[in-house]
């Protein structure tokens, strides 16, 4: 695990200083931001949560940032948990991440990550309730689909990625009760700050 994570920073820090671009681009205007917003509904679940980024267009082919998430869950699973017992969820964190763009409309992508958990059980007996706490480093991989991206032009474009968690911790918030491995689906929206305006 710790290769790994040494692995990404060093791939990370290797293309920030060996990937600029010829065209001398003001540091403000290779600046984005963006992200995603969650919302699930099921027949004993519920989720919501945001994930909001901020990064910097290394190159045409590069971009990479740090990333921000939130994510509140509720299960009642009378199969698991006993019958109408709850448990409720918070998953806080943040991270680094590095999208790589062999063509213009697809992309791959590296994100570490580590996370704060908060679990609260509620027996449906009217028991006491029991509360936990876990920490839990995560590194994503994956890719994804864009439209309409296209560098220095100041456009916003949409994204959706299938991400999966790689580094086997215990305490994953990306597996299931079971401890497998879930994919993360993402979808949403990077907005350049200042790209494309004052050129020529």
């Amino acid at each position: 695990m710790k290769r790994s994570i040494l692995t990404v920073i060093l791939f990370a820090l290797g293309l920030t200083t060996w990937s600029q671009d010829d065209e001398n681009i003001p540091f403000k205007e290779r600046l984005f931001t963006g992200g995603s917003v969650s919302l699930a509904f099921g027949s004993n679940s519920f989720l919501v949560g945001a994930t909001p980024v901020f990064g910097y267009n290394i190159a045409d082919w590069v971009d990479g940032g740090v990333v921000i998430n939130y994510n509140y869950t509720s299960y009642r699973d009378v199969y698991y948990f006993g019958s109408n017992d709850k448990l409720r969820q918070s998953v806080y964190g943040g991270g680094g991440f590095i999208k790589l763009f062999p063509v213009r409309f697809l992309f791959l992508q590296g994100q570490l990550e580590h996370n704060f958990i908060k679990q609260k059980y509620i027996p449906s007996s009217g028991g006491n309730s029991e509360k936990e706490k876990h920490e839990a480093t995560s590194l994503l991989l994956g890719g994804g689909y864009t439209t309409n991206r296209y560098p220095g032009s100041g456009q916003p474009f949409f994204y959706l990625a299938v991400l999966f968690d790689v580094a086997d911790n215990l305490y994953s918030p990306y597996t299931d009760n079971l401890g497998r491995v879930v994919p993360i689906v993402r979808a949403g929206v990077q907005v350049p700050l200042f790209q494309g305006r004052g050129r020529d």
